[in-house]
C-alpha cells in the first residue's frame, strides 16, 4: 500500500473494524442484490430480495415470467427494466451450470468481459460481483470511492478506470483487503461523508481536506 492509501485503511479500521461485506446468504443473492441496488438505496432493496421469500434462487428467476419477477422486485425501482437485467445475469451464470465453484476457476479479465458484454451489467455491477459474489481481487469505485478521492484528497484521476486502476496498483492483490476497504469507505460515507459532510468524529478527519 502507498503511505496515503495505509493511512487511510488504518483510520477507517480503527472506527469501524471488520465489516465482513455483503451481507447476503448466498453468493447468487449478492448478484440480485447488486442488480438491484443500481439508482436506489439498499432499504428498497432488502424490500425486494424480502418479496423473494425461500424463491431467490437462480432456477426460480430463470423460470419465472419477466412481469412477474418485475412485480417482486418493485420495491427496487425501475423494476421492469431490472427484471429484464436479473434475467440476462441469471443466464450469464447459467452458463456456468450455476456453479459458483466453475465460475472461480476462470480468468478474472475472462469474467469482467463477460460480465460487461451482459444487458445492465456496467464496470461497477461487474466488479461488486466478481468481489462480493465470487470473491476475486476486483476494487469496486462508487459515488462513496469517488467522494473520498475529491475530498480527502487522492490524486487517483477521474474516470472510473483511473481510479480502479490506482486502488489495484496500490493495494495488496487481496481480495478481503478490497472488500474491507470499499465497505469502510460506503460505510463512512453515509455516517460521516456525506454530501453535507458531518466531520466531527469521522475517523478521517485529521487528514482529509474537507475536514
Amino acid at each position: 500500500m502507498t503511505d496515503n492509501l495505509i493511512a487511510i485503511y488504518q483510520a477507517l479500521y480503527a472506527g469501524y473494524g471488520d465489516l465482513n461485506w455483503w451481507p447476503a446468504k448466498t453468493p447468487y443473492e449478492v448478484m440480485v442484490g447488486a442488480v438491484l441496488t443500481q439508482n436506489t438505496a439498499w432499504s428498497n432493496v432488502e424490500k425486494a430480495i424480502a418479496n423473494f421469500g425461500e424463491r431467490l434462487t437462480p432456477k426460480f428467476a430463470a423460470d419465472a415470467d419477466t412481469a412477474k419477477l418485475a412485480e417482486i422486485i418493485r420495491p427496487a425501482g425501475f423494476f421492469n427494466q431490472k427484471a429484464e437485467y436479473l434475467k440476462s445475469v441469471t443466464a450469464w451464470f447459467a452458463g456456468y451450470d450455476y456453479d459458483v465453484s466453475a465460475v472461480r476457476k476462470q480468468p478474472q479479465d475472462k469474467l469482467r468481459a463477460e460480465l460487461l458484454s451482459v444487458k445492465g451489467v456496467g464496470q461497477e455491477t461487474a466488479d461488486s460481483l466478481l468481489l462480493y459474489a465470487f470473491g476475486f481481487p476486483a476494487f469496486v469505485v462508487d459515488a462513496y470511492t469517488r467522494r473520498l478521492c475529491e475530498r480527502y484528497p487522492i490524486e487517483a484521476g477521474k474516470s472510473y478506470a483511473d481510479i480502479k486502476r490506482y486502488f489495484e496498483d496500490n493495494l495488496p492483490r487481496d481480495a478481503k483487503i478490497y472488500n474491507q476497504f470499499h465497505a469502510m469507505i460506503v460505510i463512512n460515507a453515509k455516517e460521516r461523508c456525506r454530501k453535507k459532510p458531518l466531520c466531527g468524529d469521522c475517523p478521517l478527519r485529521r487528514e482529509c481536506r474537507k475536514g
